[in-house]
């Protein structure tokens, strides 16, 4: 609903009058100018015809080209004068656009007000404009106030209306710091007037009751996507009207492109569960087709569930809304593009049950997360009871793929658990945890607490023996599994978090036994036995495992690094294919041992520079034609995850020559990111368009390693990038750096640092001189396995303890733990 027509008008009027008489001034000023000009011209003229009357042909000509000057002057700044009012004035100004919603309690919901042109919906959207209007216009913002829009009116769950709003500022181009989010909701929060007796949060705006924790505003928001009725070629609003009740939903895209916004709306006390069968697009070439849902009915920064850009859906997704209402909005650009799904109406549940455990050890059932299998919602809430049947029994719940750990000073992101009292907060990993209750009774409350949708879990539940989780002569992992004690210091994590191999010291050769060698030494790529036996027979296929390399055929073979070493070892031929990688044509100075020494021309020629809006802000490596590999972190935050602001350039020594420049098309960040532990640091870029084959001397991808991957004691690496040369430095380099490093063993890693996540590795050197810092982050760390062989991408820079601290080295995340899942993308 559009403010106060009054109003509107009278602030339109004097605005037009203003412009009107800045113009009227101006030529007044001019005609008077011309007329002065124009009665002293032709008082010369007759004072000349008294004094002679011979004509002088010069003078005529040169007073003609005199007031030709004159007008064409005047022409001008008449111009300039309407040109500077119609277009600089305003210019010098600025919309500032903000969305909002709140509850309005003790008001009845009526059906008519799900019709924005009826005349129930305008008078109640009047009177909610124009005491939102109010507000504004008294507070501390007034002479940047312009208007105010009421979009719906919904039925809220919790009781009365729902209100969607949009504030709207006009601020010059200096930005006022006044027109910051939690100013412009402060102002409307600090205008209700609530009482401390009644212990309510509803309170009173200029006599409308109105619940203040309801209330929620946004910035940034451009005119485009708050009004979209003026943008969109699709604009619907469907609803829901009974419990169960299911609307499809089918979205088709012209080749001229589609912008489409849906509102959908249920009935009260039920919640919407939409269900996307197919969103079919070109992720090969898509400039910007989008699909992104709101948790509202207008487009809300911080009430985004899911959101899905230039990547198809391609086995039906759930997801589940807090409310009653919800927001689809689409960007399909040109091609055949289309949509498919439904939403329906699902009555509120609670999540209650009670579950008595079996006397047998065991799992013997299973429990799910709220809604599932639909993705969780950010607000939901789950408990379950236990009962086992004896003290000595406690309750075992086996996830597959999430881990609960205590809670510690930072906020639960994926997951908020209190155990019998006891905090917990809750991540997604790629492998299976078992999590202990030693208590024969067990309350256990699960609460969601993402910000946007989150992936569901599923969990076994069973009972095991309070003293004696293993059996005996078995080993407890951190994971809470329980291998066998022969397992423990076997080089193979058999915990999934390597907790088996923590601290062990390095295994007996038995190079003079007969008996066969550990499986740490055997195929490696060094020499550990002076026979050379450890390094024999090593392309005999063997059981698979994570350290014994896997054949695309899904054979297994011994030798840990065959991937593109020069011979071939797998019988099809797959370990020296894609290898294309990590051989500089043109690799001036490449051997030179020098750490924080700038880098020589084609020297790195996988390294990236990655700039957000116009500022180097991280590195990546080049890993194919097409995509960059680089650090989760760097896109973590909300305004980094757009790819449209940010620009890969790449075949670049000094910055500023960048050989190529390159938009990205799309960023994939890992799903089980962790951003306070950094585990899971690793992200995808895909570029929109990939450099010619005339820049192979400068740009060139690196290998990726295998899963196998086995690094040599003592390897030597190298870390480049643009960062700053120490923690005190305050100018970037220009030209690209370079610093020899160490790997660390596992045991010095966590040593060091305490415990780490098996996807993360240590490099560096004692002394702490040569080190990646800020502005290095998602750079690479290459590595030559093999004397004379090909470089690997072994590490990504991740995290550390500053920059170049002496026995603190930097943590970069471990390229071979994600091989699988860099191919599941790529290709």
């Amino acid at each position: 609903m559009e403010n106060n027509p009054s109003n509107t008008d009278e602030d339109q009027n004097d605005k037009a009058s203003l412009q009107v008489s800045d113009v009227s001034v101006e030529v007044a000023t001019v005609d008077a100018m011309l007329d002065k000009l124009c009665r002293k011209y032709n008082r010369r003229r007759r004072r000349g015809k008294t004094k002679s009357k011979k004509k002088n042909p010069f003078l005529g000509l040169q007073n003609l080209t005199i007031l030709l000057t004159v007008v064409i002057f005047v022409v001008v700044v008449i111009l300039w004068s309407i040109l500077w009012v119609l277009i600089f004035r305003s210019e010098n100004s600025s919309g500032v656009y903000f969305t909002g919603m709140f509850r309005v309690a003790e008001v009845e919901f009526l059906p008519e007000y799900q019709h924005d042109e009826s005349s129930e919906f305008l008078s109640m959207a009047n009177k909610i404009q124009h005491i939102v209007s109010n507000v504004y216009k008294t507070s501390s913002v007034s002479r940047l106030y312009k208007y105010s829009v009421i979009s719906d009116l919904s039925n809220d769950n919790k009781g009365g209306l729902l209100v969607h709003f949009w504030l709207v500022f006009v601020t010059p181009q200096l930005k006022n710091p006044a027109m910051c989010e939690e100013c412009v909701s402060s102002i409307l929060r600090d205008s209700v007037l609530t009482s401390v007796q009644n212990h309510s949060s509803v309170g009173y705006l200029l006599g409308l009751p109105v619940d203040l924790d309801s209330i929620l505003i946004n910035g940034g928001c451009a005119s485009a996507c708050i009004s979209p009725q003026k943008v969109s070629k699709c604009v619907d609003k469907l609803h829901a009207g009974l419990p169960g009740a299911t609307v499809p939903l089918s979205v088709f895209s012209s080749w001229t492109g589609l912008s489409c916004h849906i509102k959908l709306t249920a009935v009260a006390g039920c919640l919407i569960r939409l269900s996307i069968a197919a969103f079919l697009i070109e992720p090969s070439s898509c400039t910007g087709d989008s699909l992104t849902v709101y948790d509202a009915l207008l487009p809300m920064r911080s009430r985004i569930l899911y959101s899905r850009l230039c990547e198809p859906v391609s086995e039906t997704l759930l997801l589940v809304a807090t409310g009653n209402v919800m927001l689809l909005s689409f960007r399909l650009t040109q091609g055949n593009k289309s949509f498919r799904g439904q939403f329906q109406a699902i009555p509120q549940e609670s999540c209650y049950s009670t579950i008595q455990m079996p006397k047998q050890t065991g799992f013997t059932g299973k429990i799910t997360s709220p809604f599932f299998p639909s993705l969780l919602p950010p607000s939901c809430t789950c408990t379950w009871q236990f009962q086992t049947p004896h003290h000595t029994v406690g309750v075992a719940l086996k996830f597959h793929n999430y881990i609960l750990n205590l809670k510690d000073l930072n906020g639960c992101d994926h997951g908020w658990w209190k155990v019998n009292e006891i905090i917990y907060c809750g991540s997604y990993v790629d492998y299976s945890t078992v999590f202990y209750v030693g208590y024969p009774s067990a309350e256990v409350v699960f609460l969601c607490s993402s910000q946007r949708a989150d992936p569901p879990f599923i969990a076994e539940y069973g009972s095991f023996n309070i003293s004696q989780p293993c059996p005996e002569g078995y080993f407890r992992c951190a994971t809470g599994f329980c291998v066998e004690q022969w397992r423990r210091c076997d080089g193979l994590d058999d915990c999934q978090d390597e907790s088996d191999e923590v601290f062990c010291a390095k295994p007996f050769k038995n190079c003079e036994s007969s008996t066969q060698l550990h499986p740490f030494y055997t195929c490696n790529g060094q020499r550990d036995c002076p026979d050379g036996r450890d390094e024999t027979n090593c392309t005999l296929e063997t059981t698979c495992s994570e350290i014994r390399f896997r054949c695309r055929s899904g054979a297994c073979i011994l030798k840990r690094n065959a991937k593109c070493d020069g011979a071939v070892d797998c019988l099809d031929h797959s370990d020296e294919s894609d290898c294309a990688c990590g051989q500089p044509i043109s690799a001036k100075g490449q051997e030179r041992v020098v750490g924080g020494a700038s880098a020589g021309e084609g020297e790195w020629p996988w390294q990236v520079s990655l700039h957000f809006a116009g500022h180097l802000y991280c590195g990546a490596s080049v890993i194919s034609s097409r995509w960059l590999l680089s650090a989760a972190h760097c896109f973590s935050k909300d305004r980094l995850s757009n790819p449209q602001q940010w620009v890969a350039y790449l075949g670049m020594l000094t910055q500023g020559s960048a050989k190529h420049v390159a938009e990205i098309q799309r960023i994939v960040v890992h799903e089980y990111y962790n951003r306070h532990s950094f585990d899971y640091d690793i992200a995808l870029l895909q570029l929109r368009r990939t450099w010619p084959a005339s820049l192979a001397a400068h740009i060139q991808p690196i290998c990726l390693p295998a899963a196998s991957q086995a690094l040599p004691d003592g390897l030597r690496c190298w870390v480049t990038g643009w960062g700053y040369r120490s923690e005190d430095d305050k100018v970037l380099p220009s030209v690209l750096q370079k610093a020899q490093v160490q790997i660390f063993s596992q045991r010095e890693c966590k040593q060091t640092y305490g415990p780490m996540s098996p996807r993360m590795l240590c490099a560096g050197v004692a002394s702490g001189e040569k080190d990646a810092c800020w502005g290095d982050s998602g750079g690479p760390l290459s590595c030559k396995v093999q004397d004379g062989g090909r470089w690997f991408l072994v590490g990504i820079v991740s995290w550390g303890a500053g920059c170049g601290r002496p026995s603190l080295p930097g943590v970069y995340t471990r390229v071979a733990k994600f091989t699988a899942w860099i191919q599941s993308h790529i290709l």
